[in-house]
């Protein structure tokens, strides 16, 4: 059972449509202790980092969402979701976060795209995901284009990054560690191959 966290500030209809259409059962939890009947766990987010980790504080969801981190269930951060499991963000001022990866979160620096025309921030549409190392939830292929929207990323070590996006620079598009992982796109977004990384996610063993 697929537990989807709602703490105000994500895209929930579209992400548990997504685990039904695969056919997975999946819920929205309003409340914490109702993730005692998942065994996995989503984040979602969309918004702003700093109003998103005052909602998960006060529900009590950070400490709940860290404690199923450290049990061994497999738990995924979607687009803002996966920036508050760092340790802080920059966007408007210095935030900390839940801290289940290191790094911090920074705004997409002005730039250009190879034909020199200027980036629009934030980053809107498909891009390719380039693999920096083996997955347990994304394709290997090299030709895999997901969905993003959004105007900051993650700077971590780089054994966490598990694929980069081109934007004027590499752009952490996925992280993993251990039973925890992050996507900056939107796998709910992206088409049959975010489609099969939603499948690997849920078809995941729970246990350390």
């Amino acid at each position: 059972m697929i537990g989807i966290i709602d703490y105000g500030m994500g895209n929930l209809k579209s992400v548990s449509n997504a685990f039904r259409a695969l056919g997975f059962d999946a819920f929205i939890a309003s409340r914490p202790d109702e993730l005692d009947r998942a065994d996995k766990i989503v984040l979602p987010g969309v918004g702003a980092f700093e109003g998103a980790i005052a909602e998960l504080r006060r529900g009590g969801w950070d400490e709940r969402v860290k404690e199923s981190a450290r049990a061994g269930i497999p738990l995924i951060g979607i687009c803002l979701g996966m920036q508050l499991m760092f340790e802080k963000s920059c966007e408007n001022g210095s935030h900390s976060g839940l801290g289940l990866f290191p790094g911090h979160v920074v705004r997409i620096p002005d730039g250009f795209s190879p034909d020199r025309k200027k980036l629009k921030i934030p980053q809107v549409g498909w891009n390719k995901l380039e693999m920096r190392k083996k997955s347990a939830i994304l394709s290997s292929s090299d030709d895999v284009y997901v969905y993003f929207v959004h105007s900051y990323y993650a700077v971590t070590e780089p054994e966490y990054v598990s694929s980069v996006t081109s934007y004027g620079v590499d752009i952490t598009a996925s992280v993993e560690r251990e039973n925890v992982f992050g996507a900056q796109f939107h796998p709910e977004k992206s088409g049959e191959h975010g489609l099969a990384i939603l499948k690997k996610f849920a078809e995941l063993k729970a246990g350390k």
